[in-house]
């Protein structure tokens, strides 16, 4: 067997390997994320968004933290949004929040990372939604007034009709959404478990700043959604990465892309955008710091290898689920745009 077919071997087993570990985890949150869809209107969010100040911001910031929303599919409902009554800053602050974690991500963190990221991730979205906000309102604050929108749709449809709806949104709408990228992100990671040797990243970058900055400056122009960015991760992890760099990549990656930045621009303005990005980035290289201090310092364990696992059958049959489920999303998709 010559070296390419070893190589492809060994690529397609890291591809498999992860796919199972994160099956089971990403599905259930597929159905989670069904759920929130269906059950709480985009007239509840709405409705705490409006006025200013700290407590809409902060209300915005952790309503945004499980929405299964990436950057870009984001950005109308946060302009409705903002539109329709929510302030400058509240909109920021849930523009910060929502992409860069969402209740598969947190799922699929969980089964890849462990139980230390999962809690991390969401704090540090939370902060950096809120100090988001704040920094849009008092640099920029919104120039009309606000008036919280009061209003809920009725909706008088039955339990069962909202759980057929629900599940049409975990099985065939977000798959389609993050079907791409998703295998995508798990590609690479396979790439990249397969190609570079072990401890790469920590003899060629070693800890402090320079890693975070490099894994900022890869993450802040590229498009990967929050459960994409978690294979990645860990397999940049497994090869020496630190965990504060790690985070960052996790915070940039989801939050950060070029054309996100642009739509900013043009709904919220130029002084607004600036502060949405560089709030990204001092905030992803802050709490990658601090996580880099409870790792290395306090001597906390950030990358669990040995959890807990489903049995391998399970795993099997998740995974050749996930991938059905992530297919069918790429083709429905292709054939809408085809339309």
């Amino acid at each position: 067997m010559d070296a390419g077919m070893e190589m492809l071997i060994r690529v397609l087993k890291e591809f498999w390997l992860t796919v199972g570990q994160m099956s089971p985890y990403l599905l259930f949150g597929f159905i989670v994320a069904g759920l929130i869809s269906v059950f709480i209107s985009a007239n509840t969010v709405r409705k705490h968004l409006g006025g200013k100040k700290l407590w809409p911001i902060t209300k915005a910031s952790l309503l945004g933290i499980p929405l299964p929303l990436c950057s870009c599919g984001v950005l109308p409902v946060t302009t409705s949004l903002y539109k329709q009554g929510a302030s400058k800053g509240a909109s920021i602050s849930f523009l910060l929040s929502t992409p860069q974690t969402g209740v598969d991500s947190l799922a699929l963190t969980y089964s890849l990372l462990g139980p230390a990221f999962t809690i991390i991730r969401p704090i540090t979205t939370f902060l950096t939604g809120i100090i988001g906000g704040l920094l849009v309102e008092t640099f920029d604050p919104s120039t009309r007034e606000i008036e919280p929108n009061s209003e809920f749709l009725t909706n008088s449809d039955k339990t069962g009709k909202k759980l057929q709806a629900a599940l049409r949104y975990a099985v065939i709408t977000l798959p389609k959404d993050v079907g791409k990228p998703m295998l995508i992100g798990v590609g690479i990671a396979a790439i990249l478990s397969a190609i570079i040797p072990a401890d790469f990243f920590a003899d060629k970058l070693g800890r402090g700043l320079l890693p975070m900055v490099a894994m900022m400056f890869i993450g802040i122009p590229v498009y990967v959604c929050s459960s994409a960015s978690v294979p990645i991760a860990a397999a940049m992890m497994i090869k020496g990465l630190s965990p504060g760099a790690a985070l960052v990549f996790l915070m940039t990656g989801p939050a950060t892309n070029a054309a996100s930045f642009a739509t900013i621009y043009g709904a919220f303005g130029k002084k607004t955008a600036l502060i949405y990005f560089f709030t990204v980035a001092i905030c992803s290289l802050i709490f990658g710091a601090i996580v880099d201090f409870l790792a290395f310092d306090m001597g906390i364990k950030m990358l669990s290898n040995h959890m807990w696992m489903m049995p391998k059958i399970i795993n099997d049959i998740c995974a050749v689920t996930l991938i059905l489920l992530l297919i069918n999303g790429i083709i429905a998709k292709h054939k809408h745009k085809s339309k």
